[in-house]
Formats: C-alpha cells, structure tokens, sequence
C-alpha cells in the first residue's frame, strides 16, 4: 500500500497555525478566567401571541421568546428580565462583541434566575409582516460609530468627547465592530405598536414564571413603565438603563454650538411612552397632559426639558415599584436623562439615579452592558439591587 507523501511541518507553519486559533477565539474572554457557569436549569419560553385571520389563513403573532438559566445556587427569589433595545436581539446581554461574558452571566454569578427577552417580530420571536407592518431599516455603520462606538470622532453632543470605553477600534475591519454589526437587527416602524405588543407578552411571561426584576436599556425603557402600570404586583423593581425619552419629544443631536434641536413631533405623547398610563387625575387623552419647556437647560451640556404644568398628573401605580435610571458618561442620554428622571419625579415616583461618573465609573456610551468596564456597571445595579429589593416574598416558579 503506497503511502502519502507529506511535507515536513515546519516551526513557522506551527506557529502560523497557533496564531489562526488565537484569533478565532476573542483574546480577552480568554484572559477572564472565570470559574463555569453552574446551572440547575435552563431553556426558552415563549408568552403570549394570539391566532388571528390574516389574507385567508392563520396566523400567531404578538409573542416574545425569552431564553432561560437558572443556577444552582439561587440567592434571590425574583428573576431578572433583560429586554434589549432597538436593533439588538437578546444576544446583547449574552455576551461582549470581543467575547467576554455579559450581564446575564454577571447575573447568574450573583445567584439570580436569568430570562433574556427576543421582542414580538425579532430575533427568534418571527416577524409577521400581515400584523406587524414594515421594517425600519438597519443602521449603517457610520451612525453606528457616531452614536455607539466612536461617539469621541464626530462629537454631536458636548460629552460625546469622554468615551473611552468600547472593546476595539470602533469602525469597520475591527472584528469586534464586525461583530456588533453582525447582530443588528430591524425592527418594527411603528413604535406605538412595538410597545403595547411588548407591554401585552412581558405581562404574559411574568404571568408565567412569577413577579421579576425587568431589566430594561434604550428602546424598551418604554416597556416597563406601561407593564408596571398595568400589573404593578408582578414587577418588583425597574432598571432603566438610560431609557428612551427625553418625555414628549425626540432630541436631535446636532453638534456645537447648538448641540439639542427638539424633533416637531410629538414622539411620546403620555410623556414616557406613546400607550397610555394610568394616570390621577385619569388622562382620557395625551392632550390632556399639559405640557411646557423649560426656560433655561440645568447646564449648557444639557438640553431642556418638556414636563408637565403643574399641577402634574400622578402615576399611582408606579409609586411603589423601586425604579433606578442609569446613565453613562459620554452617551448621548447623558445630555437628556435628567428629563426622565424629572418628569418621574414630577408624577410622584422616587427614582434613584446613578450617574456613572458620580460613582467612579468612566468613558461609557450607549452601550455600556457590552464595554470594556460592563461587569463594573453590572456590580453597581446588582449592589442597588441588593439594597432596594426585598429578598421575601413569593418565589421564582422553578418552571415556566
């Protein structure tokens, strides 16, 4: 039997082949060294969605899909529900684009049960486009640099400068950039849709696996106010992280001098969210929120503020539910935060805000859960958690 030649291997081939490996797997999550995950349970779970009749035949739609662990040692008896925001799938909680473990496995290392939430129409949760209506269009990489990875490039806001904090050079041919942009996704064009079919599945899902934590970031800072309106039992704390807003109209960033220039349309007509909330006295209509601008921003590095006349309308059932806003550094939300937390206030709620700078934690955008710095951001929820959060009370259902 005739044998096959071979070429000799060489020391140079070896190491080119080591090299290869090295880049296939992220040189940071190789560098974390942290212990394995010990898991009681894990899977999915999808809630809510309904049957409706669409051109002749059947179709579901108006579930999320929301993926699960459960570790060993459970410490806490409320889950923590992550729901991303606009153009992320729930991977942006699973992991860093350079490979490091996210907040969900920050998370579970702290003893809480993990649910990280797909919207209704994205990611594993199917688009119906009969029900749902059309797509906006992805991002393109230059909007993404401006308002996520290389915000101190273009500088449209006055912190825009101090971000110091994404994982790689930020820009195209960067794998770490290729990678965020891999996971983007579209989402649904009408926002007011979007949010009551998020509000209607994450009460469906707390329905399922009990009262939780709900972890919300950007787009679905919208979700949890209307969800805690409407069954206050069932969330026990909010963390916003830097929620969408500022109330009533969308901020264009737009540079210096004049950094804000308000959008004519009103973007969220009951203040944070364009579905309404319960409030007292009852509003029938948005237009019965009176509003008014601010004569003067709190500093030139902020923008002013649409609130409500006084005296405000109330958001009673919200007044219980412990709620943290926080807010990095250098994100454009840090030019407009203090909006949310003022009109927050203005309806009778005690929000606790956590400037990141304030506590020493620096150079983060929009994206803090997937930065350099996100297991420091994440000891800082957890710790307010810890503090805000009863440990009694009902339990975590083992099983959804």
């Amino acid at each position: 039997m005739a044998h096959e030649m071979r070429a000799p291997v060489t020391r140079d081939a070896v190491a080119k082949f080591v090299v290869a490996i090295i880049l296939l797997v992220p040189r940071i999550a190789l560098s974390q060294n942290l212990a394995p995950l010990s898991l009681a349970r894990e899977g999915y779970v999808y809630a809510g969605g309904k049957y409706s009749t669409v051109n002749g035949r059947q179709v579901m739609s108006g579930q999320l899909y929301a993926e699960y662990q459960i570790p060993t040692l459970l410490l806490h008896p409320y889950p923590v529900v992550m729901v991303p925001g606009a153009g992320s799938s729930g991977a942006i909680f699973m992991g860093t684009p350079d490979g490091r473990e996210g907040w969900a496995q920050y998370f579970l290392r702290q003893g809480y049960a993990v649910y990280v939430i797909d919207q209704p129409g994205r990611g594993r949760a199917a688009y119906v486009s009969e029900v749902y209506g059309p797509l906006s269009p992805l991002e393109g990489p230059e909007a993404v640099q401006q308002r996520i990875t290389r915000t101190e490039d273009y500088n449209l806001w006055p912190q825009a400068r101090l971000h110091t904090q994404w994982p790689g050079a930020g820009k195209p041919g960067d794998s770490t950039f290729d990678t965020l942009m891999a996971a983007r996704l579209p989402v649904i064009s009408d926002f007011t849709l979007t949010q009551i079919l998020n509000r209607d599945a994450i009460i469906a899902l707390l329905t399922k696996i009990g009262p939780a934590i709900l972890l919300t970031h950007s787009q679905s800072g919208a979700f949890g106010w209307p969800v805690a309106d409407a069954s206050p039992d069932l969330v026990k704390a909010i963390v916003a992280v830097e929620p969408s807003g500022p109330p009533f109209y969308d901020i264009q960033v737009v540079g210096a001098p004049e950094w804000f220039r308000y959008r004519a349309t009103l973007a969220r007509p009951w203040g944070i969210n364009t579905d309404p909330l319960a409030y007292s006295p009852p509003a029938q209509n948005a237009s019965d929120l009176q509003i008014v601008e601010e004569d003067r921003p709190d500093s030139p590095e902020h923008c002013r503020c649409w609130l409500q006349k006084s005296p405000a309308r109330q958001l009673p059932n919200l007044k219980e539910i412990p709620i943290l806003i926080v807010t990095s550094e250098a994100s454009y939300h840090a030019a407009y935060d203090h909006c949310t937390v003022k009109f927050l206030e203005q309806a009778g709620l005690h929000p606790t805000w956590i400037k990141l700078p304030e506590i020493g934690i620096h150079g983060n955008g929009h994206a803090m859960m997937i930065e350099k710095n996100n297991m420091e951001i994440g000891t800082a929820l957890s710790q307010w958690l810890a503090k805000t959060v009863s440990g009694q009370g009902d339990q975590h259902k083992a099983s959804p």
